[in-house]
């Protein structure tokens, strides 16, 4: 079993959409594991975007993260990274395919409503930061029999 760290942004808040996104990855078959709803403070924003710190594009990332709560999530299931990537679409909206996230929901490049760690480093680091330990719970989903 994998798992991701899966950011809903503010976008996807505002924009009423946390439920449609949330059935998605689990009518995929993907179990959420941890949950919270949350403001992303300053410190936390400059630590998840410490490799686009000295990137022209970080102060609208930076701005953006903490413009709103967001909804940040453990995901979990079989080749998880690759298939919430797959599922987000291309991180450019107007490039995602239709039936990604991106593609039926994105409007722009910054607000592109969700983030999904790239790779088993990634995902460890991330889930670290929003996450201790005791939020993250382990549970059988009864449907998996069912997959």
């Amino acid at each position: 079993m994998e798992r991701s760290l899966v950011l809903l942004k503010p976008d996807t808040v505002q924009r009423g959409l946390i439920g449609e996104l949330i059935s998605r990855l689990e009518e995929k078959g993907l179990k959420v594991a941890g949950m919270k709803l949350m403001k992303v403070s300053d410190e936390l924003a400059r630590e998840h975007y410490e490799e686009h710190v000295e990137k022209d594009f970080f102060s609208d990332l930076f701005d953006f993260i903490t413009s709103s709560p967001i909804v940040a999530m453990v995901v979990e299931g079989e080749q998880a990274i690759s298939v919430i990537r797959e599922m987000m679409g291309a991180t450019n909206p107007f490039e995602a395919k239709p039936g990604t996230i991106r593609g039926d929901y994105g409007l722009d490049l910054t607000k592109n409503l969700i983030h999904g760690s790239d790779s088993a480093e990634s995902a460890k680091r991330e889930i670290g930061l929003f996450f201790d330990d005791e939020e993250i719970l382990d549970y059988e989903l009864t449907s998996k029999k069912w997959r």
